[in-house]
């Protein structure tokens, strides 16, 4: 949790004003540690009980318990002008960070995204050809190439999908963890060209 805070904290540095972005909030103990006190934000949770906890935690905040790829790709969150992207779910983000930049919203000329990207305890088992959102990136690195330089396929596919938006990826940090190095954190800095 040390590293996965310290990363965020750091990120908030590059953003003047953050108003955030939560893909999935849990009961709020990133946002706790790292968004308390940011006036401007919103959040998504599936978990009643968790969407719950964390309306009461943000008052100010928009809420909503849902499926956060379905909602982000219909517009949910654009009221706002949204320049932190904090992805963590239980596996790929990469359906999310096309939900987001395939919606219609106000896009940043500076936009941070930290992730928590799941997804390589999977692709240890060499299943990158059989996950759709990596097709690119096989066809790039080879199905045996993706698990063992998946930081360098995360940047490489994180600067693609932003470059199809009009960003340009200009900060990078990333590090596995995790039992096996089987988790993926890392985080972006995007400019508008």
């Amino acid at each position: 949790m040390a590293l996965k805070v310290s990363l965020r904290r750091n990120l908030l540095k590059e953003i003047d004003k953050p108003v955030i972005m939560e893909t999935h909030g849990g009961y709020g103990h990133v946002w706790a540690q790292c968004y308390f006190g940011v006036p401007n934000g919103v959040a998504f949770e599936k978990d009643a009980a968790k969407a719950a906890a964390i309306a009461a935690q943000r008052p100010a905040w928009a809420v909503y318990e849902c499926d956060c790829i379905a909602a982000i790709a219909g517009g949910a969150g654009a009221h706002l002008p949204v320049n932190v992207l904090d992805i963590d779910p239980y596996g790929e983000p990469w359906p999310v960070l096309d939900a987001f930049f395939g919606s219609k919203r106000h896009f940043p000329q500076r936009l941070a995204i930290a992730v928590n990207d799941g997804l390589r305890l999977r692709l240890k088992t060499g299943v990158a050809w059989a996950t759709h959102s990596l097709q690119d990136a096989v066809q790039r690195f080879g199905n045996a190439g993706i698990a063992p330089r998946y930081l360098e396929v995360c940047r490489w596919l994180l600067a693609k999908k932003a470059g199809e938006c009009g960003y340009t990826l200009t900060r990078w940090a990333g590090y596995y963890c995790g039992h096996a190095d089987q988790m993926t954190h890392y985080a972006a800095v995007l400019e508008r060209t």
